[in-house]
């Protein structure tokens, strides 16, 4: 195993993002025709601002509680906003970051993505299945 490998080397560098003033509605299309479980929310100029994820949503739905229970998750969607309930601040890693580093991280924090940044840019995303599936190729 390479004790010294880079994120860049596993992490997602084509990801899907959202933009803060999106509906979270269009979020949940991301997530669903996408099948991604984190968005990186950005501003316009492509600055990280927060992190989004499926779960925030769920959060915000009955599930499959009732009956007719779409209605009411679409006017709870349409009433929040991105920003309400995204991650502020999130932490993030460097592309040059190390793949233990990352483990590390994801292992003792109560997330399971984080967002790549090279000056100032999302460059990409690096998840738990991302190492996962790298520790699974070591053997």
């Amino acid at each position: 195993m390479k004790k010294r490998e880079p994120i860049a080397n596993i992490m997602t560098d084509n990801v899907y993002s959202i933009n803060l003033y999106q509906s979270l509605f269009e979020a949940k299309e991301i997530f669903a025709h996408k099948k991604v479980r984190h968005l990186p929310v950005t501003n316009g100029g492509g600055r990280l601002v927060g992190m989004l994820s499926l779960t925030d949503i769920m959060r915000l739905s009955f599930g499959n509680v009732f009956a007719g229970q779409d209605e009411a998750d679409f006017a709870v969607l349409e009433m929040l906003s991105i920003e309400q309930v995204m991650r502020h601040q999130p932490r993030t890693v460097s592309p040059d970051d190390t793949i233990k580093d990352v483990a590390e991280i994801l292992a003792n924090e109560e997330f399971h993505a984080l967002p790549v940044i090279e000056e100032g840019k999302l460059v990409g995303i690096v998840t738990t299945t991302d190492v996962i599936k790298y520790l699974l190729e070591q053997y």
